[in-house]
């Protein structure tokens, strides 16, 4: 008498933002299970702020793989270049144009596309599998592991309990993982001591100031970032404030309007669409994995905007540690594999992202005029020769992590 094979448990995954719902679309690519759990309904999911909009190169061929990059290219903006200027001297001092790279990636430029339009595309491909089974409205509470599976304990609506098994758990919740908390994980680094003020304003800064798509800003005393995203003329704006100001003073129509004019003076007032205000923190897990639970994205690292590495990054965590489990699931891999994902990953959030926009920072806030200048001088050789320019892009670009963590054993 032949006895029918159970079938694995699903791999839990909690939270559909980009990075959960990648690692469920690999998996279901690869018909492996999984239960993905999101906090928020079908609208409010669709509502979010619109944040996160660069997706670089080596993550546009992960989403490639995925079957989402077509779908996004058609809602996204194709960003070849990105220039640095210099506020105070109200110049353009260097640009990269991403087609050097065109012998390493089949994608030599950067996508200007909302994470609001990447988790719709994703959700819309997912619910078409049979592989994913999609709570939404579903609260994660809490979840306890053995050596062969784990249980998560979620919550509807109305309150009412109930008890998930599954194969492994994997936090993709954000940085206050309750997944990571629940393992004791330290969460090194630290926050810096200001908070920057996100402006979305409609206004032709293109047409009218010679900007590219993506625009970075030099200023010792208001530094910033200038980003065009794909709704008609829509530009994302980053501007520090003072720590000691109420928030109500720097998200006021009043104080956004002087730092705009301050940006760039003109007659009428601007069009601003939306407004935040965010804390910015550096930190990194001491560990992605204990036992089989693991951390992906800002659960297991946070870290400055300024060069649109979270995100991507995220990204790349769900494809690496997809493959890791779908090779322990049919049984190509042992579980150990898990720490590789660890090894690899890491790295790159300590030696790429974190040490990639902490240097970004501190190119657009610093303050001594002579290392500004030899700062600018450097960025602008950099761009002006061919090979420097391809080694600085594969860096930005995220190309030369991937290959890195790659090569870890």
């Amino acid at each position: 008498m032949s006895v029918t094979p159970k079938k694995p448990l699903p791999v839990i995954i909690i939270g559909a933002g980009p990075v959960g719902l990648c690692l469920a679309l690999y998996l279901a690519q690869r018909e492996v299970r999984s239960c993905l759990i999101e906090r928020f309904d079908d609208q409010t999911f669709i509502d979010q702020e619109a944040r996160a909009g660069s997706i670089h190169p080596a993550t546009l061929e992960m989403l490639a793989d995925l079957g989402l990059y077509e779908r996004m290219e058609r809602r996204g903006l194709i960003a070849p270049k990105f220039q640095y200027w210099d506020r105070e001297a109200d110049h353009m001092f260097a640009e990269f144009d991403h087609t050097v790279l065109a012998g390493d990636t089949r994608f030599p430029y950067v996508l200007q596309c909302e994470r609001t339009k990447i988790i719709d595309e994703a959700m819309q491909v997912l619910r078409q599998s049979t592989f994913c089974d999609i709570r939404m409205s579903t609260e994660f509470v809490s979840f306890t592991q053995d050596a062969d599976s784990v249980e998560a304990v979620v919550t509807d609506t109305a309150g009412s309990e109930e008890r998930i098994r599954g194969s492994f758990i994997v936090s993709c919740e954000g940085g206050r993982s309750i997944v990571r908390k629940t393992l004791n994980i330290e969460f090194e680094g630290y926050t810096y001591p200001e908070r920057t003020l996100t402006v979305a304003i409609n206004y032709d800064f293109d047409k009218a100031r010679g900007y590219s798509y993506r625009n970075y800003l030099s200023d010792p005393e208001q530094w910033s970032n200038l980003f065009k995203w794909t709704q008609p003329e829509r530009w994302r704006v980053h501007f520090p404030t003072n720590i000691d100001d109420a928030p109500d003073k720097v998200l006021s129509d009043e104080h956004i309007q002087t730092q705009m004019q301050k940006f760039l003076p003109r007659d009428q007032p601007y069009e601003i669409v939306h407004r935040t205000l965010y804390t910015v923190h550096q930190r990194v897990a001491a560990t992605f994995r204990a036992g089989r639970a693991m951390l992906a994205g800002d659960s297991a690292h946070v870290n400055s905007p300024i060069g649109g590495m979270g995100m991507n990054s995220g990204i790349h965590d769900a494809v690496n540690l997809g493959e890791k489990l779908c090779g322990i699931l049919s049984g190509r891999y042992q579980s150990d594999v898990l720490d590789r994902y660890t090894r690899q990953r890491r790295h790159v959030a300590v030696n790429h992202t974190k040490l990639q926009t902490e240097r970004n920072k501190k190119l657009l806030t610093e303050k001594d005029p002579a290392a500004r200048q030899r700062n600018h001088d450097h960025l602008r050789r950099t761009a002006e020769d061919a090979k420097l320019a391809r080694e600085f892009l594969m860096r930005t670009s995220l190309l030369n992590s991937v290959r890195e963590a790659a090569a870890i054993e």
